[in-house]
C-alpha cells in the first residue's frame, strides 16, 4: 500500500482565532519575496509592505508582526496577501523561521507575536 503525503495547510497552522474578520488582514507583500504558509513576517517602515522577519535589520522588519496563512509569490512583483495579526493560538512546528535566526532572535519574536495576541503553542 502506497503512502500519501500532504503538504501542510491552514488547519495545522491555525488552532483558534477570534472572529476571522478580526484576526486576519489582508496586506501586500514586497516584491521579491517567496513566502510559505506559516512565514512569520514583519513591515517595512518606509512603504508599509510586508517582508520575511529579519531580527538584525533596523528599517522596521527586525519586528514580527504576524503570520502569513498560505503561500505567497512575491518573486516577481509586489503581491496581495491575508495573515493573522491578532488574537490567534499557532502550532509552533508549522511555523516558518529565517534560516539564519538563533534561538534568542526566534525567543524575541514570540514575544514581539504575544503583544499581538497571537500565543505559539507546541503543536503536531
Amino acid at each position: 500500500m502506497s503512502c500519501i503525503t500532504e503538504a501542510n495547510n491552514l488547519g495545522d497552522l491555525l488552532k483558534y482565532e477570534a472572529s476571522n474578520i478580526y484576526s486576519r488582514d489582508q496586506v501586500t507583500v514586497a516584491k521579491g519575496q517567496n513566502l510559505s504558509l506559516g512565514a512569520v513576517v514583519s513591515k517595512k517602515t518606509d512603504d508599509g509592505l510586508i517582508k520575511v522577519l529579519n531580527p538584525t535589520a533596523t528599517d522596521g522588519t527586525q519586528i514580527a508582526i504576524g503570520v502569513v496563512i498560505s503561500d505567497v509569490d512575491a518573486k516577481a512583483a509586489d503581491a496581495k496577501a491575508v495573515m493573522i495579526t491578532r488574537i490567534a493560538l499557532l502550532a509552533d512546528c508549522i511555523l516558518v523561521w529565517p534560516t539564519n535566526i538563533t534561538e534568542e532572535q526566534k525567543t524575541a519574536a514570540i514575544k514581539q507575536l504575544e503583544t499581538r495576541g497571537i500565543i505559539i503553542r507546541k503543536g503536531v
